[in-house]
């Protein structure tokens, strides 16, 4: 009886991995690149400033 309850405990883990991995790859809203495309236009930017001395 023993040995059965050991072999529940990855049979539950894996249960719960499937469930929580169909959960995380629930259809979501596509926000689409344009806020990231913007955030890494705005570091370019930045990045061809020229540094001031001071």
């Amino acid at each position: 009886m023993g040995a059965l309850v050991w072999l529940l405990i990855p049979l539950g883990a894996a249960v719960g991995a499937g469930m929580w991995g169909s959960w995380a790859n629930r259809t979501r809203k596509v926000r689409g690149d344009g806020p990231e495309l913007d955030g890494y236009a705005r570091f370019r930017e930045a990045m061809e400033k020229p540094r001031s001395r001071t």
